[in-house]
């Protein structure tokens, strides 16, 4: 080898040759022009040689990486392969992107679907985006309960709320986005009402039987996730049927909403 990476944390020095990863990857070829013998670089650049410091990446991810770039395969595994993705868009490898998504889709659970659409939504990758929304809504109750459903964005969460065919009743699912409420609120430090504004504009309260519509009230007083406006429009909708106000979609029956 003629030039060496250092990677990780744990720092494991991963070794390459120059030529083969300068002409797969543009990316690879702009770090590896540093410090060659006639270019601008300052004193005390990196060496044509390396090492060249990867901290933010971890070892098997950067060795699928150079894997692909040496063989044009890749051996994936499903605690690597959404940030080998990450590491193909950044590096701009085209096909990598492509053998990671199969992957991903070929092996979609529910632990780790809501995870996978936020990196298609982050990556522009619809296909992948389209094919873990069917799962969600294929087992949305317990696509709810995992980390992964707490860990969505808003506007991720706000995609999926909008989806007519999620398999579970409006009550379980306002009870879900409570609780992704509360974590976000944490996690950005900002009130609760806050960080749930776009969600809460897509549940559906309409839905809810009027001793839960009333259940849902009592419990909003603690955290104002729903804006009280929202709330009454819904029993608006309850009172008169027709003309509430309330737009058409908020009525419009789910999938897995009871009757």
């Amino acid at each position: 080898s003629d030039v060496t990476f250092v990677v990780g944390r744990e720092q494991q020095k991963v070794f390459a040759h120059r030529c083969v990863l300068a002409c797969r990857c543009q990316a690879f070829r702009g770090m590896l022009s540093q410090g060659l013998a006639g270019s601008e670089d300052p004193p005390g650049s990196v060496p044509p040689q390396g090492p060249f410091i990867l901290g933010n990446v971890q070892p098997e991810v950067f060795l699928a990486v150079i894997e692909f770039l040496y063989t044009n395969s890749v051996t994936l595994n499903s605690h690597i392969a959404l940030e080998v993705l990450t590491s193909s868009v950044e590096y701009g490898l085209q096909d990598l992107c492509k053998l990671c998504v199969k992957f991903i889709k070929d092996t979609l659970s529910v632990e780790q679907v809501c995870e996978a659409l936020q990196a298609a939504v982050t990556y522009g990758q619809t296909d992948l985006q389209q094919h873990c929304l069917a799962f969600i809504e294929g087992c949305t109750a317990a696509v709810v309960r995992t980390q992964g459903f707490h860990e969505l964005s808003d506007v991720v969460l706000a995609r999926v709320l909008r989806s007519d065919r999620l398999a579970v009743d409006e009550l379980a699912l306002g009870q879900g986005v409570r609780e992704w409420a509360h974590v976000s609120s944490a996690v950005l430090e900002r009130p609760v009402s806050e960080v749930a504004a776009l969600p809460v504009q897509e549940l559906r309260l309409p839905l809810l039987a009027p001793s839960e519509l009333a259940t849902l009230e009592s419990c909003n007083q603690r955290d104002l996730l729903i804006p009280v406006e929202s709330i009454a429009a819904a029993w608006r909708s309850h009172a008169l049927r027709r003309g509430s106000g309330v737009p058409s979609r908020l009525c419009r029956p789910r999938r897995g909403t009871r009757p």
